[in-house]
């Protein structure tokens, strides 16, 4: 072959070769993947994410809800069934006197789960100011010690944060005495932990069964979910101090309904009980 007909070659030698090496590269690299996503339930999610993250925000000129009178300090709740929050313009949102002030953030989950939006809900909502709070979702019929250690490794508390926060709403075919016992452990080891006494989640139900006028639950702040009603009616003598009002909100920044809270008390006591 002459040298002015090989200078017009547009592929290099071996072309052929180099491509068919290349596309069983590609092909070994797309199955690899399809064995992950398919084993892998974090890598689908982080997947989803991806593809349904917002290109925008809807913008809501009001909440949603009715908003209970006669409460200054207002805040919300998050996990994973949120999706992607912008903090920024959750912080922004008021209508009128209503402001987003604190949030309760989704850490964990039995032993094993962590909320795959924990990290950035817990980094982004401190970096604008909104004051945060971690909670974990208890399961009574496993180990309490297990989830506390879960618990534990997850989440980094620092002066400002709220305490963390139990959430127990299911018996999991555990009697009264146990469902106290094991909640019971699981909050000794996180103020033993922390330094700071523990919040208690349940409903009101559940508050009445299992937690009302209890000795060993008397000690502790209660965040109660209750959910349309025009004010917070507890079943016993004691008070309570965060209250889940609703499930439909509606926040700039966030594109799913979300649940809604009032603490009981003003902006200077919440600081109070926050992590010194």
């Amino acid at each position: 072959m002459s040298r002015w007909f090989q200078k017009l070659r547009i592929f290099p030698p071996n072309y052929a070769v180099r491509k068919g090496d290349a596309r069983k590269l590609g092909t070994s690299l797309l199955f690899i993947f399809l064995v992950a996503l398919i084993a892998s339930p974090e890598l689908r999610y982080e997947l989803r994410s991806l593809i349904e993250y917002p290109l925008h925000y809807k913008e809501y000129k009001q909440f949603g809800i009715r908003i209970p009178d006669g409460y200054t300090v207002h805040g919300i709740d998050v996990s994973k069934w949120q999706q992607r929050v912008d903090w920024t313009r959750v912080k922004k949102m008021k209508v009128g006197n209503v402001k987003i002030t604190f949030a309760f953030i989704k850490a964990t989950e039995g032993t094993w789960l962590e909320d795959p939006e924990f990290d950035k809900n817990w980094v982004n909502a401190r970096e604008q100011g909104i004051i945060r709070g971690a909670y974990h979702y208890f399961l009574p019929n496993v180990s309490a010690r297990d989830q506390a250690s879960k618990f534990i490794r997850s989440v980094k508390l620092r002066s400002g944060d709220l305490p963390p926060v139990v959430d127990v709403e299911e018996t999991r075919g555990m009697n009264k005495a146990q469902i106290q016992r094991y909640t019971k452990e699981f909050l000794n080891i996180l103020e033993k932990h922390y330094k700071v006494r523990p919040i208690l989640y349940t409903n009101r139900d559940f508050y009445k069964l299992y937690f009302n006028d209890e000795e060993d639950f008397k000690i502790y702040r209660f965040w109660i979910a209750h959910f349309h009603v025009s004010d917070l009616d507890m079943p016993g003598s004691e008070d309570w101090h965060f209250w889940q009002h609703s499930d439909r909100g509606n926040v700039n920044g966030i594109n799913e309904r979300v649940d809604f809270n009032v603490f009981n008390g003003d902006s200077a006591a919440l600081r109070r009980i926050c992590v010194p």
